[in-house]
């Protein structure tokens, strides 16, 4: 379903658990910045009716799912800390075209945020699988679920404002690119992506 051309490194998964605390706090900055990112295409795209109302709901959501985490978090005696930097993110938004016109702007920061959520999507699927801890295994199953509606969700907004080759096209191009990309990062165990 999610297209994804390389999957995640078996072992990231246990080492991801010897750390859980340190991925708990990655996701609370996720779903912090997933929720910034909506707010930012509302913004930008206020004159696109069809995004505005999709997307507004997906704001709350997401915030309510940062809230989610610190929650699991202050259980667990976590604190939330100093933010931090992603590479995969920033990576992906470095391989964005610049300098383009509206509409293709728009293509790219909803395919940047779709493989972003597929990612993500994979890893929680991953973490609510093999995760030794019951609670964050269906923690992670809850979150695996949402998130796989929201790559659905920015890839259906793609094909609503733009022609469907064009986007397909440009999502392998993605695909593509990000599949070369996960080798060169470091296999981290206290990062979601």
């Amino acid at each position: 379903m999610l297209g994804l051309k390389l999957p995640t490194d078996p072992r990231w998964v246990n080492i991801a658990e010897k750390s859980i605390g340190e991925i708990l706090i990655d996701h609370a900055f996720c779903e912090q910045k997933a929720a910034t990112s909506c707010i930012t295409l509302i913004v930008n795209f206020s004159d696109r009716e069809q995004l505005v109302e999709a997307l507004a709901p997906i704001v709350a959501e997401e915030w309510g799912h940062f809230r989610r985490v610190l929650k699991e978090m202050k259980k667990r005696g976590i604190s939330l800390g100093p933010k931090r930097r992603d590479d995969y993110v920033n990576a992906l938004i470095a391989f964005q075209h610049k300098g383009l016109v509206a509409d293709k702007i728009l293509l790219e920061k909803l395919l940047t945020s779709a493989l972003i959520e597929a990612r993500s999507c994979e890893r929680f699927r991953l973490l609510s699988l093999e995760c030794s801890d019951p609670e964050l295994r269906d923690f992670y199953h809850e979150f695996m679920v949402s998130e796989a509606g929201h790559y659905r969700l920015f890839m259906d907004l793609a094909e609503f404002y733009l022609p469907k080759e064009m986007v397909r096209k440009r999502w392998q191009e993605y695909l593509d690119f990000e599949a070369k990309l996960l080798p060169t990062l470091s296999l981290r165990g206290d990062r979601v992506h």
